[in-house]
């Protein structure tokens, strides 16, 4: 049997499956926080050039696209809505694959389930099985595969695909078949994001919209290549060096990754997350006066240093991806949010001034524990030769330190209330939380 035969017979046996009642509570948590990223990205200038890309097919089928009021056919509302909800850098990560798994797979599958009329009930078991299957392939291709991959763009088709097959209640077979099809068109470059462009989004947007179309043309019966994963030519021989297949299956249908998910409590790449953290705690516990700092010391991993490497940003994006004016905005605005990305905070000269004093270092403990730990070690030397240093194990966000419901929400309402309102915002909270009904009725608030 191969790799994909067993996700398939998993798939098809977990339409049996009872998941735990914490479980699909998690699954509320993720489908809350991708409609919160979905609706801060509706009205960004990339959005509307996307959704403008698009507009020969919009205004055909029932599924929905943020930021209009226009429908779309579910494979075109894969792709927009999975590109707009990874454009304000607001969605969810599995740490230990380097994946943000909301995307691509919550983008697929609801459209899916839009255009079906399913149940959020029904939506909410086919993300645990998405996020099951592709977050146990993004772990086990790491370190190396993010060298040169957007792990979002690669694996988001495996878990497009595999809560499709589960919506659509393919047998194991066919869901083999949309997997080994998804995985073959499987692609995005860091290049893409290493400039500043609006490609990065798309990644999970082309995902989403592989994910789904594979699903459906399995269900009419064309094949895939079941050993398309472990293959001489195959997805872990041409993508990473030494996937440890071995591993993934641990632990298979005893434990959902689901629940070891990120949320992100900064808008902005997750790399930065660690330094901002320590950052807060040095504020909060100690006296210290931002216009008396001599210099900032800041050891990470490698990933920070290569992919959050802008230094004075001009630009949203280029600020996103930097870890000197993300640590030093929040020591500034008081949190990296989406404030912290307006002109006038881009143009702050306490900002700009403060990110001359950061100094970013590759610290070798914290480099050997990545992936699985992202961690930073911060020191803060003040005028007076006053020292002040943490060790950031953790962003406040994972797994080991979980942003609370309450929390999840604060952010979700920060990112909705001002593009639908706060009884839109309310409304729409309550159904994904609490409520069990038709998925046409979540999209009424943003759409």
């Amino acid at each position: 049997m191969t790799l994909l035969q067993e996700f398939g017979q998993f798939i098809e046996a977990s339409h049996h499956t009872a998941f735990p009642k914490q479980t699909m509570h998690s699954a509320r948590r993720a489908l809350l926080d991708w409609h919160g990223a979905l609706i801060a990205g509706s009205d960004t200038d990339a959005a509307m050039r996307l959704r403008s890309a698009y507009a020969e097919e919009l205004g055909f089928g029932q599924c929905s696209i943020a930021g209009t009021d226009q429908k779309a056919f579910s494979r075109a509302a894969a792709f927009v809505n999975g590109t707009i909800s990874h454009i304000a850098e607001f969605d969810d990560i599995f740490r230990d694959g380097a994946f943000h798994p909301a995307c691509p797979t919550i983008a697929a599958v609801f459209a899916l389930a839009e255009q079906r009329n399913d149940s959020i009930d029904e939506l909410l078991a086919a993300i645990i099985v998405g996020y099951e299957v592709s977050t146990r392939i993004s772990k086990v291709i790491q370190p190396s595969h993010y060298q040169f991959f957007h792990t979002t763009g690669t694996v988001g088709v495996f878990g497009a695909a595999a809560a499709c097959a589960y919506l659509l209640n393919l047998n194991a077979a066919q869901a083999c078949d949309a997997l080994a099809t998804a995985g073959t068109f499987a692609s995005g470059l860091q290049q893409a994001f290493r400039s500043d462009s609006m490609t990065k989004p798309m990644h999970p947007g082309h995902a989403a919209e592989v994910g789904l179309n594979a699903t459906l043309v399995a269900q009419a019966g064309m094949t895939g290549t079941p050993d398309l994963l472990e293959g001489d030519a195959g997805f872990g021989a041409a993508l990473c060096d030494g996937p440890r297949w071995h591993e993934l299956f641990e632990n298979l249908g005893s434990t959902w990754n689901i629940d070891q998910i990120t949320f992100k409590n900064h808008g902005c790449c997750g790399h930065n997350f660690p330094a901002i953290d320590a950052v807060a705690n040095l504020l909060t516990q100690h006296p210290i006066d931002v216009t008396k700092i001599q210099v900032i010391r800041v050891g990470a991993y490698r990933a920070t240093a290569e992919v959050c490497r802008y230094v004075h940003p001009t630009t949203p994006f280029e600020a996103k991806f930097s870890l000197t004016y993300t640590v030093a905005a929040r020591m500034i605005l008081g949190r990296v949010r989406e404030k912290a990305f307006l002109p006038d905070a881009l143009s702050n000269l306490q900002i700009y001034a403060l990110e001359d004093k950061i100094e970013l270092s590759i610290d070798s403990e914290c480099a050997d524990k990545f992936p699985i730990h992202r961690s930073a070690k911060v020191q803060i030397e003040m005028q007076d030769g006053q020292i002040y240093t943490h060790h950031q194990r953790t962003r406040h966000g994972d797994p080991d330190e979980p942003l609370t419901d309450q929390e999840l929400l604060d952010k979700f309402n920060e990112l909705t209330e001002p593009r639908i309102g706060s009884e839109q915002a309310q409304i729409l909270a309550e159904q994904i939380l609490m409520k069990s009904m038709p998925v046409r009725n979540l999209s009424q608030s943003w759409s």
